[in-house]
């Protein structure tokens, strides 16, 4: 169990640092320095250690024996960077437009969760794979959803340096988060409606 816990460590540690670092590059280090402090709280640790495995989260570990994850639970309801944060049900806009700075470290997260669990696997085009799966699993406003698609495509196709600036991110947010003036409003059927 220590063992697991100074592993669990070492690979949340290297995770802030690479959210740290592209944080900075698009200009919101306070939001990297921040970032996934919950993970040391003691629901989301000692799960995390409970199954940790190296290659993968700990929450399918949980997820596999118990069917559900109280990590999970607990990381995605106090992380606004996350997309499950913003979900009200009770709402017409069940997902609302995330405010920049939370969304734009959701790609930094998002990124540097690839980065590290991939290692030297991990390619520019990872994360763009990855999303084009996950997108279709999930309720995300139509505006976040093309924000997202944007910023990861553009990591696979000009890499990490040219994508990840503040101009281009503030950019990106204004065409698709500001200047986008169509409103959506989610059916319960699962599809968004334009109104």
């Amino acid at each position: 169990m220590i063992l697991n816990a100074i592993k669990h460590i070492r690979v949340v540690m290297k995770h802030k640092w690479v959210v740290f670092k592209l944080c900075c590059k698009v200009g919101i280090p306070f939001r990297g320095l921040v970032h996934d402090l919950s993970k040391f709280s003691p629901t989301e640790f000692f799960e995390s250690i409970k199954y940790y495995a190296g290659n993968h989260s700990p929450i399918l570990g949980a997820r596999m024996e118990k069917g559900y994850s109280e990590a999970y639970l607990h990381h995605k309801g106090r992380n606004k960077n996350h997309l499950e944060y913003w979900m009200d049900f009770e709402l017409e806009q069940v997902s609302p437009v995330i405010p920049y700075k939370y969304v734009v470290e959701t790609v930094c997260d998002d990124l540097a969760a690839g980065i590290v669990y991939n290692g030297k696997n991990w390619t520019t085009s990872t994360q763009y794979d990855y999303w084009m799966i996950k997108r279709k699993r999930i309720i995300i406003n139509p505006k976040i959803d093309n924000f997202l698609t944007e910023a990861f495509l553009q990591v696979k196709n000009q890499g990490l340096d040219k994508t990840l600036t503040k101009k281009n991110m503030q950019e990106l947010y204004k065409k698709y988060c500001i200047d986008d003036k169509r409103k959506f409003v989610y059916q319960f059927k699962g599809e968004w409606k334009e109104v």
